[in-house]
């Protein structure tokens, strides 16, 4: 029985010690590879292609940041929004950007870390289509088409107040934005401020009924489960930063001016 106990131990010995060296992996391998792999999606004011080339907005200068505070490089991946959480879990990056809504169901499949921001879901509306509408009451309806983007936030808003709506969602927000736009829907739901510059730069056709967010909401920086390292470096980072207050200058950069705009390709 000694002996057999004496097995064990030293078989269960390489495990514990490999999974050890697993859990330590994600660090040591941005830190050794020099690259900090960073995924995006494309929306205003987030991400955008930039007109020099490579990326811009607030979750590009986020990424940016972090790592040359790791001292390494940032490698920016493009990815439509419902295909980033995949991403993330498969390890093909090390980490999403800020501009993801923290949830409990997201928080089964990745780890957030404390809170970057503050935002909340918008809603815009096609002004010949809704001309005759006078609350959001009257949006409820089966007659009503809404746009929105697949598996964000947003989504699960659209759905849950406009229940008995026509709901279309789409894998990308090129798409989605088009339907209001082209008049194949009466209104679009995203993040409060994409959907404020989708109206600042379309005013003629569309409009926002609301000034306040439909459902307001966290956003954090999010790694795959069991990256203890990376999530206390990045904890670390939001909090040196947010005491600093570049966090809150570099959001009023990207989303309460439109300094930027000559950067972004058409």
């Amino acid at each position: 029985m000694v002996v057999t106990k004496i097995i064990i131990r030293c078989l269960l010995l390489p495990a514990i010690f490999i999974s050890a060296l697993a859990q330590a992996d994600a660090m040591d391998d941005i830190l050794e590879r020099g690259t900090l792999r960073v995924g995006i999606a494309h929306f205003v004011p987030w991400a955008m292609p930039a007109k020099r080339g490579g990326q811009i907005g607030y979750d590009v200068d986020l990424g940016t940041k972090i790592a040359r505070d790791m001292d390494v490089r940032a490698e920016f991946k493009v990815y439509e929004w419902k295909d980033m959480i995949p991403a993330l879990e498969a390890g093909e990056v090390d980490i999403v950007a800020g501009g993801i809504v923290i949830t409990p169901q997201r928080a089964l499949r990745i780890t957030f870390t404390q809170p970057v921001a503050l935002s909340g879901a918008g809603m815009a509306t096609n002004t010949h289509m809704t001309r005759d509408i006078e609350n959001l009451q009257q949006l409820n309806d089966p007659d009503i088409v809404i746009a929105t983007i697949t598996d964000t936030f947003s989504e699960g808003v659209a759905r849950s107040i406009f229940d008995k709506a026509e709901i279309h969602s789409f894998g990308n927000k090129d798409d989605a934005e088009k339907e209001i736009l082209e008049g194949r829907a009466h209104a679009y739901i995203s993040s409060l401020p994409a959907v404020q510059f989708l109206v600042t730069s379309n005013s003629d056709a569309i409009d926002i009924p609301l000034s306040e967010p439909l459902v307001g909401w966290a956003e954090a920086l999010a790694v795959k489960k069991g990256e203890q390292e990376l999530l206390n470096f990045l904890n670390a980072w939001v909090t040196a930063h947010s005491a600093d207050r570049w966090l809150s200058s570099t959001r009023k950069h990207w989303f309460e001016s439109r300094d930027w705009l000559e950067e972004v390709k058409r």
